[in-house]
């Protein structure tokens, strides 16, 4: 079974995303979203952290591009119809509120 991990807050000001790594299996995504894109920052801690656990990994365009966010080549863009195929194709969804 797969499961989509959805983040959304900065992974500078809790620890879901390293919970969520812990938790991530071989075919398993995550979405990130909001704040969450902040992950991605090279060279920080949370983007070797991602980049370390070699998943599937996705980004919310508009939410990186208002950060200005620069998307590493391990990380996919997807609009929103890309979000819900992404929600489809996954067993579960899992939203780290």
């Amino acid at each position: 079974m797969s499961t989509l991990h959805m983040l959304s807050h900065s992974p500078f000001t809790d620890s879901r995303l390293g919970s969520c790594l812990r938790l991530c299996g071989a075919q398993d995504a995550i979405l990130l979203c909001g704040d969450a894109t902040y992950a991605l920052q090279a060279g920080s801690a949370p983007f070797q952290a991602l980049h370390a656990k070699a998943l599937n990994v996705f980004v919310l365009a508009e939410d990186a591009q208002a950060r200005g966010l620069a998307l590493p080549e391990w990380a996919q863009r997807v609009d929103y119809p890309g979000f819900v195929q992404l929600s489809i194709e996954h067993d579960k969804v899992n939203t780290w509120l």
